[in-house]
């Protein structure tokens, strides 16, 4: 049963050929982290579907998740809130838009303040 996992050969062709072996590739796709000076994050506030409680978002990091939850994890200490990190991004419980740019741009991202 397990040579039969076919949810990680979902995609593939059938082939008639007895003889045939399936290889699945091990591949790394863990992205290397760019530099805090290439990094161009955008700062916003968003309402939606979260029962009208305002979080800030920050979007664009380019890099490994552990890099970006230790991001959060640091800009979650200096606003002193709650928050979490998912689908690349960071989310931050209340409106500090400007306090995160301003700790940004001290750490040398390349922050920019959206809506």
């Amino acid at each position: 049963m397990a040579n039969n996992d076919w949810k990680k050969r979902d995609g593939v062709v059938f082939s008639t050929n007895p003889n045939f072996k399936y290889d699945i590739d091990e591949q790394d796709d863990e992205v290397q982290t760019l530099p805090p000076n290439k990094q161009k994050l955008i700062v916003s506030i968003d309402r939606s579907g979260r029962a009208g409680k305002q979080v800030t978002l920050i979007k664009g990091f380019c890099g490994s998740s552990e890099d970006l939850a230790e991001l959060g994890r640091k800009l979650k200490t200096k606003c002193g809130v709650g928050g979490s990190v998912k689908d690349g991004q960071i989310i931050i419980q209340g409106d500090f838009r400007d306090k995160i740019v301003t700790l940004l741009l001290q750490d040398g991202y390349n922050a920019k303040r959206g809506n």
